[in-house]
């Protein structure tokens, strides 16, 4: 293997740079048989400020795998849409993603 000097490098001056790819906690909604499609798609329209289509496509993977992950980001930021969205009587928690 042959090595070579790179003028141009100098590890001063090197650093690296942390992004974080996905956010720390998600905003589970549950399938349950009491609301409907309409007050789901309300709620998400609402609360998370989803585009009609972005709520209609939420509703619909959480009536068909049972629950669904529709919002993502820190602990602080979720807790106040978990409430907003069990105080209108659809089941929400927030879950740590790993």
């Amino acid at each position: 293997m042959k090595f070579s000097y790179n003028p141009e490098f100098n590890p001063e001056f090197e650093s690296d740079i942390l992004t974080e790819t996905t956010a720390g906690y998600s905003l589970i909604v549950w399938n349950d048989e009491v609301n409907t499609f309409e007050w789901v798609i309300e709620t998400l329209i609402d609360i998370c400020n989803h585009s009609p289509e972005q709520a209609e496509q939420c509703a619909m993977l959480i009536h068909t795998k049972g629950k669904y992950a529709v919002k993502n980001g820190s602990y602080e930021s979720l807790k106040p849409k978990c409430d907003a969205i069990t105080d209108r009587k659809i089941g929400a928690t927030i879950e740590g993603n790993s």
